[in-house]
């Protein structure tokens, strides 16, 4: 692989050794990357290990941040609808986007590893400074729509487990901000050890919400087969649609291109090769997690609602007030809420990381940690405390709702650069996508902008009649 000079604003002119020579762009970029993404904690993770499973585990970590966006409140709501109305034929559509998350996120770490650039330093160093700004205005967009989510999914489970009004809710999870300061200044590490931690909680509640609810194997098995029955049904159709919509986030391609960085890999061409293998399993392990747990928050809503003729839960409330009555178990709402509010408070975890790499990344933008983080924070919690003042419960659910539309508009925005950029030849050099890659990457980002839209066009219109 070619080897290419970065530069650094301290190279000097040797005809003139005090004036400053301007860095120079790398091959393939309109500009030259200024500075590292997450320079706080960038490549300050040593990946040695004497054997391939202690370097496996030495690269793992980055992945479960990513997959954390892939079970967030937004998603539970799709799941339950799912589940509730249809059964388990949806399980088929929740593989499906897991399998196209698995690429997706693949590429993403591999974009990192190998240009050094995070997805939105990428898109600034490439496009012009109009297009790059008009891109972080819809990232940021779609960051606020997701914090939203995590915001309201957070303060919902607060009120369920200890009966907090749901403006003080919202409230609470400010404090995030400053866990997230506090553990990224004593090592990405420990950010990463807690992540994991909660995902596990999140695992072990649905592990028992399945051993209680006895769903019928059978129909599960076949749920994972997919039906022509999703296409033919158009209410069916339009939440699987949205289970789609709902698990592919954007901001989780900027998280994984950047946080991948935080490994101190060899920048050698067999260094980055096995960065970029080890990322690929991180994440597919991680993602593999994910699918269980939206497998499952739908597996519980077929076995617990569909099958006892509840068709129309779709609200986060509405489960929890009939877990416990129609499992006849003590304690199964109260284990729902609590996998609840592990899975909104990770996520807003991971979401306020993301709002610092794309300010940082388009912007190239260097403020104080803890400002930077407050106003990411900010722009979510506003909205979702004013609505929940003013139209309480029903509000936050239309809310949910809404965030979820504005995610599907912005998704496109970051996959398809994402697919270029990796499919460049002379950004990528040997690392760049094989032909067949290539074009399964773009059949999966048309296939996700053209279900998008179609999913935006019926909400919209529902919104209207």
């Amino acid at each position: 692989m070619q080897q290419t000079n970065r530069g650094t604003p301290q190279d000097v002119d040797p005809a003139s050794p005090l004036t400053p020579v301007p860095p120079q762009p790398d091959p393939g970029w309109r500009r030259a990357r200024l500075a590292p993404s997450l320079s706080e904690v960038h490549r300050s993770v040593e990946v040695h290990g004497a054997t391939w499973f202690r370097k496996l585990l030495a690269f793992a970590g980055p992945g479960y941040l990513v997959a954390v966006g892939y079970m967030d409140p937004g998603n539970w709501a799709t799941d339950l609808a799912g589940g509730s109305r249809f059964g388990y034929a949806l399980l088929s559509v929740i593989l499906l986007s897991n399998l196209m998350a698995v690429l997706l996120q693949g590429l993403a770490s591999k974009l990192g590893i190998v240009t050094g650039r995070d997805l939105a330093q990428a898109c600034r160093d490439h496009y012009s400074p109009r297009v790059a700004f008009a891109l972080w205005v819809l990232c940021e967009l779609a960051i606020a729509a997701c914090d939203l989510a995590e915001v309201i999914g957070t303060a919902i489970a607060l009120n369920l487990l200890f009966d907090i009004p749901l403006p003080w809710g919202i409230a609470i999870t400010a404090f995030d901000v400053m866990i997230v300061l506090w553990l990224q200044n004593r090592g990405f590490r420990l950010l990463e050890a807690l992540v994991i931690a909660l995902v596990a909680v999140v695992g072990g509640c649905f592990i028992f919400e399945l051993f209680i609810a006895r769903p019928d194997l059978g129909e599960v098995a076949r749920g994972f087969v997919p039906s022509t029955d999703i296409v033919r049904n158009p209410e069916m159709l339009y939440i699987a649609i949205g289970i789609l919509g709902a698990t592919v986030m954007p901001h989780n391609l900027y998280l994984h291109s950047s946080i991948v960085q935080t490994r101190k890999y060899e920048e050698s061409a067999e260094g980055k090769r096995e960065a970029v293998r080890f990322a690929f399993l991180d994440s597919t392990i991680a993602l593999t997690f994910a699918l269980f747990i939206n497998a499952a928050i739908l597996i519980v809503a077929a076995a617990t609602f569909h099958t006892s003729g509840n068709t129309q839960v779709a609200e986060i409330q509405d489960a929890y007030q009939l877990l416990t009555p129609l499992l006849g178990v003590a304690g199964a709402s109260t284990v729902f809420a609590l996998a609840l509010l592990a899975s909104g408070q990770n996520s807003t975890l991971t979401g306020t990381l993301a709002g610092q790499i794309v300010m940082e990344g388009f912007l190239d933008l260097r403020i104080r940690p803890w400002l930077r983080r407050l106003i990411t924070r900010a722009i979510a919690i506003v909205p979702a405390a004013i609505v929940a003042i003013l139209y309480g419960e029903s509000g936050t659910a239309k809310l949910l709702v809404f965030s979820q539309v504005v995610l599907s508009l912005q998704l496109s925005f970051a996959v398809f650069p994402l697919v270029r950029f990796t499919s460049d030849r002379v950004k990528m050099g040997e690392f760049v996508n094989s032909p067949v890659l290539r074009i399964t990457a773009y059949v999966v980002a048309t296939v996700i902008a053209s279900l998008n839209v179609w999913l935006l066009v019926q909400t919209v219109t529902e919104w209207l009649v």
